[in-house]
């Protein structure tokens, strides 16, 4: 047996050295690639190991590998990163290889992985690879399993990946810290057999949640709940990109919760079903419909639904956590008469503007000053007009012309004529008839790959 291996296996967790590594032991370490970019970065087909079919990460990237001597081997480098949560602000982040959260680790069940991780933190840290099946002395609990990873030192991880499912790696040192300041990302271990558990897009993001104070770009870490950034993948809307489809694809969105609170996930549009926990895949059998799942902290979900042309919204349902930059003490004005006051404080800051009397959607119709790299509370517009949302919402935009593989964002959605509400001024169309349902049916018409079509159930 291999007597590197026969090490790793034997120690968990190692070391590779009393101090930092030598010049000659970082040269044989495999590449740390560094990703700044918050665009949503498509991996190409998997060149060596185990075929498989790639994630598309939202607004993220999946890092690189080497194979050595049969082994997988990934590097990690554990660093302060400034990430882009949307146009017009950036935050002073901890995360991997340049980006918050770090780079989606993807690998196939039964391979044998070796991950190097290089602590460039100001403080020890550690890994721990959530939800996998591994060695105790591989799992990343500092003080418990292993020594903290000192600053500056290279330790490796080692273990066969013995299931398939939707995992994430975090910390297990200084994690409150350390989690609040962004450092996360998922692990996607596919099935061994690649037409297992096969759809035609698979999306996946981390919820993730920041207390920034206006104008600053730190995260305040000791916040317990009142977070004012609600985040997927360090992004808020609208900087989240959206998911595309081709009418009648089979799409999985794969979701990680490592927020304090829950959060339930709501698509508009074609129904799906729970295909995934933390804990596994779902039986066929054990599967039900829903249009909402809550996710809770610490967990992880994969749902599947067939792809229904149009734009969908998809968003938490915690309705403050479609907002960016809420103020939790913040006074109803509905009903109250600003106007002496407006003109008061206006002769002070020309720039006030009185707001809330009447409701909030001035906020998203207006342009407030704000502090230099703070978001507006709603922002984003639509065809039309402002979108009103803020924080954990994003688009499903699905195509009934798009080409399989083309992720690229479609634009808005023609609307066949006469499904599209509008304003009441007359009289309306007549309604179907109750005796010919196929005229009902075709707006819910799947156009299936290879030309096969199908009905969505409603």
């Amino acid at each position: 047996m291999n007597p590197r291996r026969t090490f790793f296996k034997a120690t968990g967790a190692s070391l590779l050295g009393a101090a930092a590594v030598s010049r000659a032991g970082a040269a044989v370490l495999p590449e740390a690639p560094i990703q700044t970019s918050a665009a949503t970065r498509l991996p190409p087909p998997p060149p060596d190991g185990r075929p498989f079919q790639p994630i598309a990460t939202l607004n993220g990237w999946s890092l690189p590998w080497r194979m050595k001597d049969g082994v997988k081997e990934f590097h990690l480098v554990a660093q302060p990163v400034v990430r882009e949560i949307a146009p017009g602000m950036k935050a002073r982040l901890w995360g991997y290889n340049g980006s918050s959260p770090g780079p989606t680790i993807e690998a196939v069940e039964g391979e044998r992985i070796r991950i190097f991780v290089t602590n460039k933190l100001p403080e020890v840290t550690t890994v721990h690879w959530h939800g996998i099946l591994l060695p105790s002395g591989m799992d990343g609990v500092s003080g418990l399993t292993q020594p903290p990873i000192g600053v500056g030192k290279t330790w490796a991880y080692e273990f066969v990946l013995q299931r398939s499912g939707t995992f994430m790696y975090h910390p297990h040192a200084d994690e409150m810290l350390q989690m609040a300041m962004g450092m996360m990302g998922l692990f996607i271990v596919h099935p061994k057999d690649p037409r297992q558990h096969r759809v035609d897009r698979d999306y996946g993001f981390i919820l993730n949640a920041y207390d920034i104070d206006p104008g600053s770009a730190t995260p305040r870490v000791n916040t317990m709940l009142d977070f004012n950034l609600w985040t997927w993948n360090s992004r808020a809307f609208p900087g989240i990109d959206p998911f595309v489809a081709r009418s009648g694809e089979r799409v999985r969105i794969r979701v990680g919760n490592l927020t304090m609170t829950n959060h339930p996930i709501h698509m508009h549009g074609p129904h799906f079903e729970v295909t995934g926990t933390d804990g596994g895949w779902v039986p066929k059998s054990a599967r039900w419909p829903e249009v909402t799942t809550d996710v809770a902290v610490g967990q992880m979900r994969a749902f599947e639904f067939d792809a229904l042309a149009g734009d969908w919204a998809i968003h938490c349902h915690k309705s403050h956590h479609t907002m960016n930059a809420m103020g939790h003490g913040v006074p109803t004005m509905i009903g109250v008469d600003q106007g002496d006051l407006a003109r008061k404080i206006t002769g002070l800051i020309p720039d006030y503007m009185a707001m809330g009397d009447k409701g909030m959607h001035d906020m998203a119709e207006m342009e407030m000053p704000l502090p230099e790299n703070t978001l507006p509370m709603m922002t984003g517009t639509g065809p039309f007009g402002p979108v009103g949302m803020g924080g954990m919402f994003s688009v499903v935009k699905v195509r009934d012309e798009l080409k399989p593989g083309d992720y690229a964002d479609p634009g808005p959605y023609r609307h066949p004529a006469g499904t599209l509400a509008r304003e009441y001024t007359a009289q309306l169309d007549p309604a179907p008839s109750a005796a010919a349902p196929e005229a009902d049916a075709r707006t819910l018409q799947v156009r299936k790959p290879g030309g096969h079509e199908g009905h969505q159930e409603h």
